[in-house]
């Protein structure tokens, strides 16, 4: 059995105890013999017995208390409580009750539970003196107080400085934050019409033209036998008042050019006469007859003897010598002309008749191309293997591509005829060579319907990134009783549409300006490209989320037709934006309310609806 010792909430195991059932737990006391005069003081609040005080036992943590306890001094008396278990009484010793008694504190045992034997002892402790501050009057003595107004002071300057470090720094990452770059707008030849022109001065009427077509670039001729001569002033002067003409309206100026051969009086052929080490130029062979039965373009023989015994290719004619274009001494002669053109303010190259810039040395001969149109001694006759389309012809165009680009800023180059391979125009890397490549009869096949499922899949490519050129000189074969329902279809297409400035400069002014508004869009410039299938129709639109959508639909039939375009993703009511001259409003709709599957489509006309696009879109 064990007597616990507790104070507050701490416990002490002080032994073992045992009580009988007649025995009664008792509280502990000590006395101390007081003075007679206390005795007699009635109003004493000690209450005395025998002659004793009674007074209470400190606290006592950790005591090593003893076994048995002595009882023969007259100042301590002390109740005991035998225990007949054979365990000793436990006794606090005089001198430790003297210290005890001194601080006044009380220790009581108190009853518990005489089934196991445990006692509880509840011992009072000093109250600890809580802590005061100081008062108002104490605290006004420092108000004025030098140091602490200083203080104050310092405290005060510096929090407000901090703040404002803090302000001005969040403003400044505010500022100097990288912001949502806003997308680059398209350059400048493919976000309007290039206008072109036959000749190498600018007419009285052109500047009219190009305003009226609202055209982002004039495109002219440079004659094959100034190519070289550039330089000279009569060629410079007008070239300089071509660019300064246009100029004034912000237009840019584009040359076709044609650097594949010189005549023979050009410098470069005299030079190569005169030093055999600048013959590389040329495809120049020494033999005492013809190399071989090349065809010329113009049906004769494509050799040349320049000197005895010496021949030269020239497949364009009598006098007119072909450059092997990937030659150091073309190389540097033609960087030389396009970095001047540049210096004039030209901003576009075209270049001419590409696909013979690479020759082959390889002087064997061609062999028939099957076309039963010609006979052997036409040109046609001949597949014309070793002059045409040769590896290599890529690279090449990119080379004199970089340099342009180097020496002038948004400089457009590309080609001016149809690639027909646009495979060989790729450089070694995949890179296509030129900036906007022609290729494909994908113009001269629109106004045909049996040609309905090649455009349609050429104009599912074109969503994958492919911008063109679309060549337009022949529109009038295509498209005789109305080319506006062509050139609305292209417009929005992604290309560039290359329009002959006369004869088209009298369509209906109206039209031009729809199709620069429409081109200066954000869902042509930034928008997304989509086609729809229809079995009589050609149909894409153009979107961007946040604007109007635009839904273009030519029909290339003799009939009217309508589409099921709203199973397609399409809203089921859409708005007239523009139309082809030939296009017919039916009486069923209104231009701001037209129902998207019940539009009839006029025969070879072209419609171009807006509306708000789907989420789906």
């Amino acid at each position: 059995m064990r007597n616990i010792l507790k104070r507050n909430s701490k416990t002490v195991n002080v032994g073992p105890l045992d009580y009988s059932e007649k025995q009664t737990e008792k509280e502990v006391e000590t006395y101390k013999q007081i003075s007679e005069d206390i005795k007699k003081d009635d109003s004493s609040p000690i209450k005395a017995e025998n002659g004793f005080e009674k007074t209470s036992l400190p606290p006592v943590e950790n005591l090593a208390l003893k076994s048995e306890v002595n009882s023969t001094t007259d100042q301590k008396m002390t109740q005991e409580d035998t225990v007949n278990d054979g365990a000793d009484e436990q006794m606090l010793r005089v001198e430790d009750n003297d210290k005890l008694t001194s601080k006044r504190d009380e220790v009581k045992f108190i009853k518990g539970d005489h089934q196991n034997g445990d006692a509880k002892i509840d011992i009072g402790g000093t109250p600890t003196p809580a802590f005061t501050g100081m008062t108002k009057e104490e605290l006004m003595k420092y108000a004025n107080d030098p140091f602490w107004v200083r203080l104050r002071w310092i405290f005060f300057i510096t929090f407000w400085f901090i703040w404002l470090a803090m302000l001005g720094g969040a403003i400044f990452i505010i500022i100097d934050a990288p912001k949502c770059a806003a997308p680059a707008p398209l350059p400048w030849y493919k976000r309007g019409l290039l206008a072109r022109f036959s000749t190498f001065s600018v007419a009285e009427d052109d500047i009219v033209k190009v305003q009226k077509m609202k055209a982002a670039g004039a495109i002219y001729e440079l004659p094959a036998e100034f190519t070289y001569t550039v330089r000279d002033a009569d060629v410079e002067k007008k070239i300089k008042d071509i660019v300064n003409r246009y100029n004034d309206i912000d237009v840019n100026v584009v040359f076709d050019i044609v650097p594949n051969f010189v005549p023979k009086q050009s410098r470069i052929m005299t030079e190569a006469i005169a030093d055999e080490s600048k013959r590389s130029a040329f495809i120049w062979i020494e033999k005492p007859e013809a190399p071989n039965k090349w065809l010329s373009l113009v049906n004769g023989s494509a050799w040349s003897e320049v000197l005895p015994g010496n021949y030269v290719l020239s497949q364009f004619g009598d006098g007119l010598y072909d450059l092997h274009m990937n030659d150091t001494i073309v190389k540097r002669e033609l960087s030389d002309v396009l970095r001047h053109l540049a210096a004039l303010g030209v901003k576009g190259i075209r270049m001419k008749n590409s696909k013979f810039y690479i020759l082959s040395k390889n002087i064997q001969d061609e062999i028939p191309s099957g076309n039963t149109q010609y006979d052997l001694t036409e040109y046609g006759f001949w597949t014309h293997t070793h002059t045409t389309f040769q590896e290599g012809l890529g690279d090449t165009l990119y080379e004199y591509k970089a340099i342009f680009e180097n020496s002038t800023d948004d400089a457009l180059f590309t080609v001016a005829e149809d690639m027909i391979r646009p495979e060989v125009y790729k450089t070694h890397n995949g890179e296509m060579s030129v900036d906007i490549p022609m290729y494909g009869r994908f113009v001269q096949n629109l106004g045909s319907e049996a040609h309905l499922s090649a455009n349609n899949e050429l104009m599912r490519k074109m969503g994958t990134g492919a911008w063109l050129q679309w060549n337009l000189e022949d529109i009038n074969k295509v498209a005789s009783d109305n080319p506006s329902a062509i050139i609305y279809f292209l417009s929005l297409l992604p290309g560039t549409p290359i329009l002959p400035a006369d004869g088209l400069d009298k369509l209906n002014g109206s039209m031009y300006k729809h199709i620069a508004q429409l081109r200066s869009s954000p869902s042509y410039m930034h928008g997304d490209f989509h086609t729809f299938d229809s079995e009589h129709l050609l149909a894409y639109a153009r979107i961007k989320s946040g604007n109007p959508g635009y839904f273009v639909v030519y029909n290339p039939t003799e009939v009217e037709r309508k589409g099921n375009f709203t199973l397609q993703g399409l809203p089921e009511k859409m708005s007239l934006h523009s139309f082809s001259d030939n296009f017919i409003i039916s009486s069923n709709n209104t231009k701001s309310n037209i129902l998207t599957d019940e539009l009839e489509i006029s025969p070879g006309s072209t419609v171009i609806l807006s509306y708000v696009p789907l989420k789906s879109d």
